[in-house]
C-alpha cells in the first residue's frame, strides 16, 4: 500500500451502488461532480438480488392510506409514522420516472402488473422480468448516469473509513483493491449508501458485499446507530446441503405456495391465520418451531401446483437456479430454510438522509429512517432506496449550498486551509479530476430477456444433469451486462479485474475469525432468543476483540491490511451493537423476540434503541 495517498475533489461522494446511491447520485449530479464507490463490481449489490418486487399503490384497486397502514401494521408499532406517509405518498411520483428513465416492469396488457405479497391487503408489487425486479431497476439507472458525464464510478473501491474534521465529515478513505493503493476524497458531503449486514450470520440470503460497512464506519466516526436488534429473517431460502442460502422470494408464496414439514404436512394454521401470508417474522418463527418439532433441518415450499410455464414466465430466475441443483419446481418441492435476510436499524437518520454528523447522510438498508420498523413490509426496501435515495441527495444540495455560496464557501466551512481551499475551488465541476468513469451504457434488457428464455427453454427439455448446464448458462448470459459493466467502469483493463480478484482473497486466520463470528451470531443472537444466550455472545465477542488477531486494534496497525480484514472488523463492531441491543430490548417485537420476554411491552419499548460510540444503549420516542 502507498505511504501517500492521492486524493480527489468531488463536490460529492457516494459510497455504494445499490438503488439509493444511484438514485442519490443522479440526483446530486444537477449540481456538481458525484463520484460513487464500489467495493466489489457496480452490479454487486442487494439491489440486484432483490427478486420479489417494489411496493407502491399505483393500481386502481389500491390506496395510498391502505399501503401505509400495512406498512405500520408490519412494523408492530415501531415505525415512525411521518417516514411511511413520505415513503407511500412519494413513492408514485418516483416509480413514474424510473418508467420515464426507461425501466421496464412486467405489464398486463398495456397496464403495470401488480401482484401480492405478504402482509400487503392489495396487489401493489410491481415485477420486472419475473424475478429479476432489483436488476432491471439498477440497469435504469445506470443507463441514466451514463447521460451524466460529471457522474464517474470506480469499482473494486473499498472505504475504510470517514474523514472528520471539527465534528464534519469531509470525505473519506479507500482502498483501491486492484493495487493495494491507498486514496482519500475530499467531498461538500459524503452518502453511505452500502446496504446491509447479513454476512454477520452464518445463514443469509445476502450478498459477500453484505457486510455492514457503512454502518460501521459511521459508527466509528461519531454518528448515532438505531434499532440494531431488528434483523428480518427471511422464511424461505433455499436449503440445499453445500449450496449457498439463495432467496426464494416471497412471491412464490404469494402466488400459492404452500409450506409443508418434512411429513408433508401443511403446518401455518397452527401458527397464524393467515397462513403461508403471514409477516415474514411469524414465518420464520413458525418454521424454525416446526423445525424444532419434527426434527428436521428444513421445510418444504409446494409450488408444484403451478405449471412449468407459469413458472419459468413469472420466476425465471429462481426457476432455473432450483433447476441447476435438481429440483424443478413444477414437480418437486423445494427444502428451505430461515437466513437473514435485512437489517432494519442502521445509521439514524432524519427525513432527509441526514447523519447526527454534520457532512454525513444515509440511505438505504445502511440508514434507520424509521420506514421499517421492528419488521419490514415486504417489498418496500427498493422504494425506500429510491425514495430515500432521492432526498439524501436534494439536501446533500441545499445543505453544501447553506454552508456558503461564495465559490470556496464549502472548504472554508469544512475548516481547511488556504491551499486546500484553493484546490477545491479550481476543480470544483471539473470530472476529469475524478477517479474511475463515467457511467457505462448497460447491455439492453431485451438481451437478458432472450437470453432467459433460451435458458428456459433447453431447461425445460433436459434431464437433472442438462438442467445444470442450461442454468449455468442462463446465469453466465444474466451476468453478461453486470461484468460489461464492471470492464467499462473499472478506467484499468481485465488484467487489473484480475489483480483485484488476487488482492481480495482473504487469509486463512480471518476467514476462520469471520466462521466463528457468524457461527456465533446465528447461534446466540438468531430468530430465537434469550437473555442468557444474548449476555453469553457478548462475552465472547469481547473475547474475541481481545485475544485473536486479526480483529481491530491488533490488524489495522499492520502495513497491508486487506478489504477483508476491514469487513471483519467491520461485523465484529456490528456484531457488539447488535447483541448489546438485543439484551436491552426486554420483550418481542417484530423480527426481535426473546423467550424470557415474549410479549410486547409498549410503555417500556414502543421507543427506538439508540447507541454511540463509547455510550450505553438508550431507548427513544
Amino acid at each position: 500500500m502507498t505511504s501517500t495517498p492521492n486524493t480527489y475533489h468531488p463536490d460529492y461522494a457516494v459510497v455504494g451502488s445499490g438503488v439509493a446511491g444511484l438514485r442519490a447520485a443522479i440526483e446530486l449530479s444537477s449540481a456538481g461532480t458525484v463520484l460513487v464507490l464500489a467495493k466489489s463490481n457496480l452490479s454487486d449489490s442487494a439491489t440486484a438480488w432483490a427478486q420479489g418486487g417494489i411496493a407502491v399503490a399505483l393500481s386502481d384497486e389500491d390506496e395510498i392510506g391502505l399501503h401505509e397502514q400495512d406498512t405500520l401494521n408490519a412494523g408492530d408499532g415501531l415505525c415512525r409514522p411521518e417516514s411511511v406517509a413520505l415513503l407511500v405518498e412519494e413513492g408514485p411520483k418516483y416509480i413514474t420516472q424510473l418508467i420515464e428513465w426507461g425501466t421496464e416492469f412486467d405489464r398486463a396488457g398495456t397496464k403495470l402488473a401488480f401482484t401480492r405479497e405478504a402482509a400487503h391487503s392489495r396487489s401493489r408489487i410491481l415485477h420486472a422480468h419475473g424475478d429479476s425486479t432489483g436488476r432491471e431497476i439498477s440497469r435504469a439507472l445506470l443507463a441514466r448516469a451514463h447521460t451524466i458525464p460529471h457522474l464517474h464510478l470506480r469499482a473494486h473501491s473499498f472505504t475504510t473509513g470517514l474523514i472528520v474534521e471539527n465534528g464534519r465529515v469531509v470525505g473519506l478513505r479507500f482502498i483501491d483493491e486492484t493495487d493495494g493503493s491507498l486514496h482519500e476524497v475530499l467531498a461538500g458531503a459524503v452518502l453511505l449508501a452500502t446496504g446491509g449486514l447479513g454476512q454477520i450470520y452464518r445463514e443469509t440470503t445476502n450478498p459477500e458485499v453484505a457486510t455492514g460497512d457503512g454502518m460501521a464506519i459511521a459508527y466509528e466516526a461519531g454518528a448515532v446507530l438505531s434499532d440494531m436488534e431488528f434483523m428480518q429473517f427471511h422464511p424461505t431460502a433455499l436449503a440445499i446441503k453445500g449450496a449457498p442460502r439463495f432467496l426464494l422470494s416471497e412471491a412464490l408464496r404469494g402466488e400459492g405456495g404452500i409450506l409443508r414439514n418434512i411429513n408433508l404436512e401443511r403446518f401455518m394454521k397452527r401458527y397464524a391465520e393467515a397462513q403461508e401470508l403471514a409477516p415474514r417474522d411469524v414465518v420464520a418463527r413458525a418454521i424454525v418451531s416446526e423445525m424444532h418439532r419434527t426434527q428436521a433441518e428444513h421445510v418444504y415450499l409446494d409450488m408444484t401446483a403451478k405449471s412449468a410455464e407459469f413458472l419459468q414466465k413469472r420466476f425465471p430466475r429462481i426457476y432455473a437456479t432450483c433447476l441447476s441443483y435438481g429440483l424443478d419446481l413444477a414437480t418437486d418441492m423445494a427444502p428451505v430454510c430461515p437466513a437473514a435476510h435485512y437489517m432494519m436499524g442502521g445509521v439514524k437518520t432524519d427525513l432527509w438522509g441526514r447523519s447526527s454528523l454534520p457532512g454525513l447522510y444515509a440511505a438505504g438498508e445502511t440508514a434507520d429512517t424509521g420506514v421499517h420498523g421492528a419488521n419490514r413490509l415486504a417489498s418496500n426496501s427498493l422504494l425506500e432506496g429510491l425514495v430515500f435515495g432521492a432526498r439524501s441527495g436534494q439536501a446533500m444540495i441545499v445543505d453544501c449550498s447553506a454552508v456558503g455560496n461564495q465559490k470556496d464557501g464549502l472548504a472554508v466551512a469544512h475548516g481547511r486551509s488556504a491551499a486546500s481551499q484553493k484546490s477545491v475551488s479550481a476543480v470544483r465541476h471539473k470530472a476529469s479530476s475524478l477517479p474511475g468513469s463515467p457511467a457505462p451504457k448497460p447491455d439492453h434488457t431485451q438481451e437478458a430477456i432472450a437470453a432467459r428464455a433460451t435458458a428456459s427453454s433447453s431447461a425445460r427439455a433436459a434431464t437433472a444433469h442438462s438442467a445444470k448446464l442450461a442454468a449455468s448458462a442462463h446465469h453466465s448470459r444474466a451476468s453478461a451486462s453486470a461484468a460489461t459493466t464492471e470492464h467499462a467502469t473499472n478506467n484499468s483493463s481485465s488484467k487489473s479485474s484480475n489483480s483485484a480478484q488476487q488482492a481480495s482473497s482473504p487469509n486463512p486466520a480471518t476467514t476462520a475469525a469471520l466462521t466463528q463470528l457468524r457461527d456465533l451470531m446465528w447461534r446466540h443472537v438468531g430468530i430465537m432468543r434469550n437473555g442468557k444466550d444474548l449476555a453469553a455472545a457478548i462475552a465472547l465477542l469481547e473475547k474475541l476483540a481481545a485475544s485473536r488477531s486479526p480483529l481491530p486494534a491488533e490488524f489495522l496497525d499492520s502495513p497491508h491490511p486487506t478489504r477483508h480484514d476491514y469487513e471483519l472488523s467491520n461485523l465484529h463492531t456490528l456484531a457488539s451493537l447488535m447483541a448489546r441491543s438485543a439484551l436491552a430490548r426486554e420483550e418481542s417485537r417484530g423480527s426481535h423476540y426473546r423467550s424470557d420476554f415474549p410479549y410486547r411491552e409498549d410503555d417500556l419499548f414502543q421507543k427506538h434503541s439508540v447507541i454511540e460510540h463509547s455510550k450505553d444503549i438508550t431507548f427513544e420516542p
